[in-house]
């Protein structure tokens, strides 16, 4: 038991004849603080003016009201008092109907046993401290179920880490009745110039929290100075004696972070701050700083990702520059080429040459891989491809190929990737066609001089291992001689792997795993670019292939030479 329940207990004795009173009063004054009532309208009046006791003894038999009809006036109001009647009629039905329905305690007849009724009031007294002990104890439970509830709610609805402060200082601030709370916010063991606050009323005069100032300041030091940090309440209070203000201080601190300082400001001394409401304090700041640590991760992630997601904006755009911007335009051919990477970066690229001899160059390749390690693969590729194809002579494809496969190999073999690639070389002049293919796609060629019943694209198969895969890369060159009206075309896995939804699984050929969706396929894509290969447009078909497609999974590009 603690002090208040140890106190001596009010009773409240009840009845219409003098020498009873003194009786009862004698009796129990020792042990109780006594207020005696000779009748139901003064015993009324002094509960109004006392407040709950502990005890009521009433008698029965009263000229103004009934003792059980008096003791029930007070059951809604105090409910948890105990209640003794005492009676020297044997009216049963009033006292059974009293006692059931909770009114009454126990019932003694006149003249009464000394010791029995001793004995009776000392039970009443140890029930009554069960059920405030219990009662309070379940107020207790409440108010911390509800208080931990509040903040919960105002961490849930909280947009973002700011609005989280806020709400929690707001929600602590009313649950304990401030005139001012405050945050303050630990940016890298400093107090962030960001105070969050929440004052009762508008006119707080200012300098009411100014004084908790200095104790902030000493408790950041405090912590700084300690090797593991501590979770401790400070208190102390301000003002003179006719308007103090206590104030409370709390470090909320995730493992040995300090991430902020918790201030609250009441009227009064720290007499107002009971040891139930300090721990309560302590107990909703540990609840509500691992919300806060929560938070405060999630904002360092959002503005990582922000970071992130503005370097690879740029890496985009530096990777799109380094495609060709504009294409060479020569008398009788026409080039097309389009790249769309799956992710900001990709290891996609296509490159367009225009020898000074008089060759143009065409190739596409694909790193193994997605995102930013394929990126920087790419931008090696295209850097030692454009350095092979500007020699003073121009080469063979495969001495290109075999070179690009030496300088990338310790490379790519020591972060496991590998690229591969279409690179092919035409003589505007003969109209010749020279390629060296390493583990690519095979190129189309097809002529739109030929009937449309009888088109049939032709795949040029002679193709190596991927670069990369081997020490020296060598496979037989693949020659073709490109007539007017012919086209030749590369392009990457992304776009003949691509899953297709269902308005365009006409034009598929093998189901896929994905979605249970249908995958497109060289033969697939075929059926699809033989509706506009009269006028072949390559930005309007691969718009038109990802507008149908279930989830870009991979790097899409093509290139194609017409021959006018």
């Amino acid at each position: 038991m603690n002090k208040s329940s140890q106190a001596k207990l009010k009773m409240l004795i009840v009845d219409d004849e003098p020498d009873n009173l003194d009786l009862l009063y004698r009796t129990f004054r020792l042990e109780f603080q006594v207020f005696r009532a000779e009748s139901a309208i003064a015993a009324l009046d002094l509960l109004e003016e006392h407040g709950e006791v502990a005890i009521i003894i009433s008698d029965q038999r009263m000229p103004e009201m009934l003792g059980t009809e008096f003791l029930s006036k007070t059951v809604e109001r105090f409910p948890d008092t105990i209640r003794i009647v005492l009676t020297a009629y044997t009216d049963v039905k009033d006292l059974v109907d009293a006692i059931n329905s909770g009114k009454v305690f126990k019932y003694i007849t006149k003249p009464w046993n000394q010791q029995q009724l001793q004995a009776v009031v000392r039970q009443a007294a140890e029930t009554y401290r069960v059920v405030k002990q219990r009662t309070e104890e379940l107020r207790r439970s409440l108010r911390r179920e509800s208080l931990f509830n509040a903040v919960n709610t105002a961490i849930r609805e909280s947009l973002d880490y700011s609005s989280m402060l806020q709400a929690i200082v707001e929600t602590l601030g009313k649950a304990f009745t401030s005139e001012c709370c405050s945050l303050h916010p630990i940016e890298n063991g400093f107090l962030s110039s960001q105070v969050v606050q929440y004052i009762s009323h508008d006119h707080v005069p200012a300098n009411l929290w100014n004084p908790t100032m200095p104790l902030i300041r000493s408790v950041l030091e405090d912590y700084s100075a300690t090797e593991s940090g501590f979770r401790a309440i400070k208190t102390f209070t301000e003002g003179n004696t006719e308007q103090n203000t206590a104030h409370v201080i709390i470090p909320l601190t995730y493992q040995t972070d300090l991430l902020a300082i918790l201030s609250i400001v009441r009227k009064g001394d720290l007499n107002q701050w009971s040891t139930e409401d300090l721990d309560l304090l302590e107990g909703v700041s540990e609840q509500a700083v691992i919300a806060i640590s929560q938070a405060k991760l999630y904002q360092r992630t959002q503005k990582q990702a922000e970071q992130i997601r503005a370097e690879l904006a740029v890496a985009r755009q530096i990777q799109n520059n380094l495609l060709r911007q504009t294409l060479p335009e020569l008398p009788g051919v026409c080039v097309q080429a389009c790249c769309h990477p799956a992710r900001e970066v990709g290891g996609d690229f296509f490159e367009v040459y225009q020898h000074p001899q008089g060759d143009l160059w065409l190739a596409v390749g694909d790193v193994s891989g997605k995102g930013v390690p394929a990126a920087l693969f790419m931008a090696s590729a295209i850097s030692v491809l454009r350095r092979e194809l500007a020699q003073e002579t121009s080469p063979n494809p495969e001495d290109v190929m075999q070179n690009l496969n030496r300088i990338l190999l310790d490379d790519l073999v020591s972060t496991n990737c590998f690229i591969t690639m279409v690179l092919a070389r035409f003589n505007p002049l003969t109209r010749q066609l020279v390629y060296a293919n390493a583990g690519h796609l095979y190129p189309l060629l097809w002529s739109r001089q030929v009937a449309d019943a009888e088109i049939v694209p032709q795949y040029l198969t002679n193709r190596g291992v991927p670069l990369g895969i081997r020490e020296l890369w060598k496979a037989p060159s693949g020659s073709a001689v490109l007539n007017p009206g012919d086209t030749f075309l590369l392009m990457s896995d992304g776009v003949t792997e691509v899953t297709i939804r269902s308005q365009m699984q006409v034009y598929a050929t093998t189901p896929s795993a994905v979605n249970s969706g249908m995958m497109l396929q060289q033969a697939g894509f075929w059926k699809l670019l033989q509706e506009d290969r009269d006028c072949l447009d390559l930005k309007r078909l691969l718009a038109r292939i990802r507008a149908a497609t279930l989830a870009q999974e991979d790097d899409q590009t093509m290139l194609s030479l017409e021959v006018l």
